[in-house]
């Protein structure tokens, strides 16, 4: 869900902004693929909110694009990630920009329209994903959690590129689909792990993982005002909290799953509770953890589930 403003990625000043007429060059983010923040001009300039879209756009794009992501660090929030200068300038050059949306990476569109580029294709993952919020609830924004949703991804993303530069559209959506088919073997495990444990209970710190534990047909215990607090940066009321430690203490779940870059004292106490009632904790994150492509970062988040669930 969009988090609350407390928790909104925070946007530069007007005062920055003007700082960019002094501004050289960016290296606001991870490079991918081997990208340099500045792209030469025989190469697409893409910028990606995020290292899971960056590294996704160079698989697709190869050697004919520089992908700047600017969200790349394992050990941060990406909630309290503060835009810059550096980052309204390789947006101002960008010719793809990939955002999440669904209020997940706001700054974006804000330092866009800031920066006057209005030339660049922006792709919005979760307007692509076609996600939309359940009637009287909340929309669960972490898309890049949906392999069918990241499939989609990609064939906008080679879509893009190949407008950019047509000469290279055979080899851009050759490279979706090569990307897409290594999203098969996931989708499979998904498939595996719903016929050895579907309707088991997990519990969660944040909505993050959902979409995959769903589509492993597992059922989310945890009540949503603890989850929709903890995303949002607020505290969880004693009662609520009492509720989810009970999940716990009475073996109504098999995991926690926990988001490893938002913990808190209240997220502390539940993975406390679970390791104290011998429940296995799977660690998830946001963004790319070091070392590790899309492909390899979600083949690990599903077999560290599997192996979970089968304790």
């Amino acid at each position: 869900m969009p988090s609350s403003p407390s928790r909104h990625l925070a946007l530069i000043t007007g005062a920055s902004l003007a700082l960019l007429a002094g501004c050289g060059s960016s290296d606001s983010g991870s490079d991918e693929k081997g990208s340099s923040g500045s792209a030469s001009s025989s190469k697409i300039t893409v910028v990606a909110s995020t290292n899971v879209y960056g590294d996704i756009a160079g698989r697709i794009g190869g050697g004919k694009v520089d992908v700047t992501s600017l969200i790349n660090d394992p050990d941060q929030d990406p909630h309290s990630y503060e835009a810059d200068t550096r980052n309204q300038l390789a947006l101002s050059k960008a010719k793809v920009v990939i955002e999440n949306g669904g209020g997940y990476d706001d700054f974006i569109d804000r330092m866009l329209k800031g920066g006057d580029n209005s030339s660049a294709q922006v792709i919005n993952a979760v307007k692509v994903s076609g996600k939309t919020a359940p009637k009287g609830g909340e929309l669960n924004e972490h898309v890049w959690y949906d392999f069918p949703s990241v499939a989609k991804v990609a064939d906008r993303i080679a879509a893009a590129l190949s407008k950019a530069d047509p000469d290279s559209a055979a080899t851009f959506t050759k490279n979706a689909e090569a990307f897409k088919e290594k999203l098969k073997p996931l989708q499979t495990k998904e498939t595996e792990i719903k016929k050895k444990h579907g309707g088991e209970g997990i519990a969660v710190t944040e909505p993050v993982p959902l979409y995959l534990t769903e589509a492993s047909g597992l059922v989310n215990k945890t009540p949503e005002e603890f989850s929709e607090a903890i995303e949002e940066g607020d505290d969880v009321s004693p009662k609520i909290l009492r509720d989810t430690l009970a999940l716990f203490t009475d073996k109504q779940v098999k995991v926690l799953a926990y988001n490893e870059q938002t913990s808190g004292a209240q997220t502390k106490k539940v993975e406390g509770a679970a390791k104290d009632a011998g429940i296995p904790v799977v660690p998830v994150t946001e963004t790319l953890p070091k070392g590790k492509d899309y492909l390899a970062w979600m083949t690990a988040n599903l077999d560290a589930l599997a192996g979970a669930l089968d304790k």
